[in-house]
C-alpha cells in the first residue's frame, strides 16, 4: 500500500474524465492512476490537489516513455487532505530549475512541444518561478480558452500554454465570462512564489503537420496564499 498526495487534477475538452496524478510521500515517484477517473467518481472520492490517499498503484510495465508515470490502481481510499505546508514540501522535493533541465530536452526559441523521436524521461515535472514570470489571459484564437505565458528559471519564453489544471482553469473561464479576469492576475500578483506542474499531453500532430508531446500547465500553485475557490470541485 501506498500513501500518495495528489498533485494534479487535470480536464479534458469534456468533463467526463479527469486525469490525476499524485507524488508518494515516502518515495517522492509520480503516478498517473490509468485509466482515467470519471468526473462523478471523482467526487465521490473526494480527489483534489492536496488530497492524500492510500492504495496500491503499480508502474505501467514496460513503461512507455515519456509517460513513464503511468500505473494501474485499486484499493485507492481517501485518508485526509494534507496541510499546506505538506503540499508545499511534496513540490519542493519534485522541483526542478527549468522546464529545458526538468524534461531533460533543449527547447529553441518558441518551441512547445518535444517530437515523437525524442527520448524523454518523464511527462510530469515542477518548476517554482515568482508571479511575475507567468500572464494568464484569453485565448485571441479560440473564444473561451483561458492560455499562460510563462518565463522559466532559465530565462526562456513559453507562450500561449494550455491550461488543464482543472480548478484554475474553470475559476478563471468564470471571471473571463463575468469579464472579470483581472481579479485572478491580481490575485496571482499579490503572491510570494508560484509551483508550476508542467505535463506533457499525449501524442498529438499539429494542424501545421507537427508532431509529438506539447506542453501544458496542469497544476499552478500559489504561496504564501491559495484561493479556496479555485480548489473547490464540483
Amino acid at each position: 500500500m501506498r500513501k500518495i498526495i495528489v498533485t494534479d487534477l487535470t480536464r479534458f475538452s469534456t468533463d467526463e474524465k479527469v486525469c490525476i496524478a499524485a507524488i508518494d510521500i515516502s518515495t517522492g515517484e509520480c503516478f498517473r492512476p490509468m485509466p482515467y477517473i470519471k468526473s462523478a467518481k471523482c467526487k465521490a472520492l473526494k480527489i483534489h490537489p492536496g488530497a492524500i490517499f492510500v492504495g496500491v498503484l503499480d508502474f505501467k510495465k514496460p513503461k512507455e516513455a515519456p509517460h513513464v508515470e503511468d500505473a494501474s490502481y485499486s484499493k485507492l481510499g481517501f485518508s485526509r487532505a494534507c496541510s499546506s505546508e505538506e503540499f508545499r514540501m511534496v513540490l519542493e522535493n519534485s522541483l526542478t530549475n527549468s522546464i529545458s533541465k526538468g524534461f531533460g530536452f533543449t527547447f529553441e526559441k518558441g518551441q512547445k512541444h518535444i517530437p515523437s523521436n525524442q527520448k524523454v524521461h518523464c511527462s510530469i515535472i515542477t518548476i517554482k518561478i515568482n508571479p511575475k514570470q507567468l500572464s494568464i489571459f484569453e485565448d485571441q484564437f479560440k473564444a473561451g480558452k483561458i492560455k499562460a505565458t510563462l518565463i522559466d528559471n532559465d530565462g526562456q519564453v513559453f507562450s500561449y500554454l494550455p491550461i488543464t489544471d482543472r480548478g484554475f482553469h474553470d475559476y478563471a473561464k468564470k471571471h473571463q465570462d463575468n469579464g472579470k479576469l483581472n481579479e485572478i492576475t491580481e490575485f496571482i500578483s499579490n503572491q510570494e512564489i508560484i509551483y508550476l506542474r508542467i505535463g506533457l499531453s499525449r501524442a498529438y500532430q499539429s494542424p501545421n503537420g507537427k508532431s509529438g508531446y506539447w506542453l501544458q500547465i496542469n497544476g499552478i500553485y500559489t504561496y504564501p496564499n491559495f484561493h479556496e475557490e479555485i480548489r473547490a470541485y464540483d
